[in-house]
């Protein structure tokens, strides 16, 4: 669990959920470069002719991506890059996918953000209270995806609390369930 809250666990059952392979690695903050280089260097192979990130307009972002991809010998791949914050985030909810604030910055989104999920109602607030980047591009708040078009299963949030820690506030969640979909079978291409 690091910037995101999100602890490895959860991660591991939305790859699961969804039905993707995952490839985690702990690294720790003064030398996540290093770790993230030789997280990708071990899954290269032939077939890999990229990295896929989601920077939208953080140009130090981007410049890292792009640094980082040419020298593991990739092309970076930035599709939302330069797209409007709105457009990307109405997209998110309008394709179906459901997913929950997880983490905010406690000084500008206070615990009443946290839980709550994205849907239209969300982005209104946002826009209304304004001074936060609709998709949290700054690191305003954090989100964890439950369900969506590309889900094999529904993740289910069991027993969860908010906690205040280091300046964020964070949704701990301690227990979930995954279920499968209408018409969708675990293991099934």
């Amino acid at each position: 669990m690091r910037f995101h809250g999100i602890k490895a666990e959860l991660i591991r059952a939305q790859a699961l959920a969804i039905g993707l392979p995952l490839l985690q690695k702990e690294t720790v903050a003064e030398d996540y470069e290093a770790g993230f280089k030789e997280g990708i260097r071990s899954l290269l192979s032939d077939r890999i002719g990229g990295l896929v990130f989601g920077d939208i307009h953080l140009q130090h972002s981007w410049e890292w991506a792009e640094r980082v991809s040419r020298e593991l010998g990739l092309q970076v791949v930035e599709p939302l890059w330069g797209r409007s914050t709105e457009e990307i985030l109405l997209d998110f909810i309008n394709s179906g996918f459901h997913a929950l604030v997880v983490s905010t910055q406690a000084n500008l989104l206070g615990e009443e953000w946290v839980g709550r999920p994205i849907d239209l109602a969300f982005l209104s607030d946002l826009k209304e209270r304004g001074g936060v980047d609709l998709c949290g591009e700054n690191g305003e708040y954090h989100t964890f995806v439950l369900d969506g078009p590309i889900f094999r299963e529904r993740i289910a949030i069991l027993e969860a609390g908010k906690v205040l820690r280091g300046g964020y506030w964070f949704l701990d969640i301690r227990n979930i369930a995954l279920s499968p979909k209408v018409g969708s079978v675990r293991g099934a291409s």
